[in-house]
């Protein structure tokens, strides 16, 4: 784990960069550490824990001092982010406001996160806890992929946050994206007494203003950041500067229009889903194939060698992908009563919206190009950076055609986890890494996650987890909430919507 929270001093200077005039502007005569303010953290911590709390469980979020929830069950942001920027280490630390009251009187838990701190040095998020009375102050709640701008920065649940959420199963699982940003740009007014006013007869130095990707523009505002010294100019330290390149505008030297050179696709169907075949009561495995991987600690998979076309003037993306995963469980005298493969995956998105499409394989019987879900995006844009298209957290609906099929006990509109896309335009674009790769799988640690090119398998024998705390344990404890076998391939697919609902079985039912 400590490995994973180094950073090399590249990085953690361009953080510096993205953080604007008030973190970079430093001179070799400043004191070590600058004082930040004015920031916001936005962090849903897991999409599929949200889900659970406010269904299953029928819970609530209360946000309080200062903190909000997004419209429909969504992140949850923490304001007035204050903290330093320490120019000797390159590293961001800021605290916010704010507090988050997570309760369900039907499963039995209550508990609060406040203090919330974002720390690029240790690459972590940690948060005070306090339940049953009692709390633990500085709780390490997720591992952060810090990046560039500090924006949908990767995060991966610690085993404390496994703890702290009622479940085994989010023990390394992948949490919701992270973003920090500066919200208030302080401006005082320049006076003569004031030293870090520029004099009367040199011109206004320009404040940077720092983008989405990292690069910075002047305005002569006059005024700087009461946070950094006078000498602050568009021109960061010599050490942060160092590891600054220039970023390409959304469209330089990319087409508008053309065939997809490469890509991947990051999904995980539904993390209580996996949860309930490696360690509930299916007591089965997950197996990626073809090129597909899986993420380690069961979490989500990675589709490889993307194939299409798209036209960022039109909005339009049309990507296929290589790799298939398979989902088997309710073993009996070699039997399964779970066999669930999915492949041939496919994106299409139109000015932001969209749908997934999978060839589907249940118990033998075979659809091809099932609509799996309903995309939507953040925006109907398609912008092109290092000849790269990137869609991140593109939300993930359960289509109607499916929940029809399945005759209604999961409502269309039902949550998946979220898609992400990344497509070369251009054959010797480099595309950012996937959550596949090497390395342990499961909650109960006997499988393994395959890398490139290789068959991973993810499963054994395993233990449910809690059943008051967590999607996977409250899934899992019925021993018969995911319809199997002679649900046929539709039910099957709809099973993997993980809704916690106790059904029976139905007869076969065809796609419809």
């Amino acid at each position: 784990m400590a490995a994973n929270r180094r950073r090399p001093l590249a990085l953690a200077a361009a953080v510096a960069v993205a953080l604007g005039a008030t973190a970079v502007a430093v001179t070799t005569a400043s004191a070590a550490e600058v004082p930040l303010k004015g920031y916001e953290l936005t962090w849903g911590i897991k999409q599929s824990y949200r889900s659970y709390v406010t269904g299953a469980a029928a819970g609530s979020f209360t946000p309080a001092d200062g903190a909000t929830q997004a419209d429909g069950n969504g992140a949850f942001t923490f304001p007035g982010g204050t903290g330093t920027y320490d120019s000797d280490s390159h590293a961001v630390k800021l605290g916010f406001a704010g507090g988050l009251t997570i309760a369900s009187a039907r499963h039995g838990f209550e508990l609060t996160l406040s203090d919330v701190r974002f720390d690029s040095g240790a690459a972590e998020i940690t948060a005070d806890v306090t339940s049953g009375g009692t709390t633990r102050n500085d709780v390490p709640l997720a591992d952060v992929t810090v990046t560039r701008d500090l924006a949908s920065m990767t995060t991966r649940l610690t085993q404390e946050a496994a703890t702290v959420l009622g479940s085994a199963s989010y023990a390394g699982a992948e949490g919701d994206p992270l973003s920090v940003v500066q919200k208030t740009t302080p401006s005082p007014t320049p006076s003569a007494s004031d030293p870090a006013s520029p004099s009367p007869s040199s011109p206004p130095s320009p404040s940077p203003t720092v983008s989405a990707s990292g690069s910075a523009s002047g305005s002569a505002s006059g005024s700087a950041s009461p946070s950094a010294p006078a000498s602050a100019s568009a021109s960061a330290s010599a050490s942060a500067s160092a590891s600054r390149e220039p970023s390409a505008s959304p469209s330089q030297s990319a087409a508008t229009k053309g065939e997809i050179a490469d890509g991947t696709l990051g999904w995980g169907v539904k993390q209580s889903f996996r949860a309930y075949v490696v360690g509930g009561a299916a007591q089965g495995r997950i197996t990626a194939s073809g090129g597909a991987v899986q993420a380690g600690g069961n979490g989500a998979f990675t589709f490889p060698d993307a194939t299409g076309t798209y036209d960022t003037d039109a909005g339009t993306l049309s990507a296929a992908f290589e790799g298939a995963v398979n989902f088997k469980g309710h073993e009996s005298g070699g039997a399964y009563g779970l066999d669930l493969t999915l492949s041939d995956l496919r994106a299409k998105l139109d000015g932001g919206s969209g749908e997934l499409t999978a060839d589907v394989d249940s118990l033998g019987e075979k659809s091809d190009d099932v609509v799996l879900a309903d995309l939507g995006a953040a925006s109907g844009a398609l912008a092109v950076k290092d000849d790269v298209i990137t869609l991140d957290d593109v939300t993930a609906t359960l289509t109607e055609a499916v929940a029809k099929a399945f005759g209604g006990f999961y409502p269309a509109g039902t949550g998946l986890d979220p898609v992400d896309l990344s497509v070369a335009v251009h054959e010797d674009a480099q595309l950012p890494h996937g959550d596949g790769g090497s390395g342990t799988g499961g909650s109960d640690g006997s499988g393994s996650a395959g890398g490139s090119g290789t068959t991973g398998t993810t499963g054994g024998a395993g233990t449910t987890g809690s059943t008051t705390g967590g999607v996977g344990g409250a899934l899992a404890s019925t021993g018969s909430d995911v319809p199997v076998g002679a649900l046929g391939a539709a039910a099957a697919v709809t099973a993997a919507a993980g809704a916690g609902v106790v059904v029976a079985v139905r007869r076969r039912r065809a796609l419809g």
